[in-house]
């Protein structure tokens, strides 16, 4: 399975590189994961809504750039589908069985996604109906990805 990270900025922090390095590292035994940085846009204090709007609209044109025809599209919204550890587990499985062997999830700058990548998503996905920073999102996701194939294969994972 090649599994892409679409994400928009880069993360400035080293402990949240060095938490992402080693979630890439332990996926690597069961897909081929690949992290896409598109640059992100600068919001400026007290941006009217219409500006928000044009920032999304350019980091979407960024992110569906980056989107294959034939791969697995889920995007990280708060107004997604909500699954548990072993939820997501069983997806990751049916996805591979039915022939998704191209997965990327995107996760959105700090204003969320453009409606364009939200429509062209095949699938929805929150992990809570809390905001969390985006940069902290793909640690969240990595060591989710990496749980539901522990799951899959039967091994333990710390609780």
């Amino acid at each position: 399975m090649n599994i892409d990270i679409v994400c928009v900025g880069k993360i400035k922090e080293r402990y949240l590189r060095d938490a992402i390095d080693e979630y890439t590292k332990r996926l690597s035994r069961f897909a081929k994961v690949g992290i896409i940085e598109v640059t992100d846009e600068k919001t400026p204090e007290h941006a009217s809504d219409a500006v928000n709007e044009q920032i999304k609209a350019k980091e979407g044109e960024r992110i569906l750039k980056h989107l294959r025809a034939n791969a697995y599209v889920v995007a990280l919204a708060i107004e997604g589908r909500q699954l548990t550890s072993e939820q997501l587990a069983a997806r990751v499985a049916d996805w591979g069985l039915h022939g998704a062997s191209h997965l990327q999830f995107v996760i959105g700058g700090s204003l969320g996604l453009d409606a364009r990548v939200l429509a062209r998503a095949d699938m929805l996905l929150s992990f809570s109906k809390m905001t969390f920073p985006h940069q902290l999102m793909r640690v969240i996701l990595l060591e989710q990805v990496y749980r539901a194939y522990k799951i899959n294969a039967h091994e333990p994972y710390h609780k």
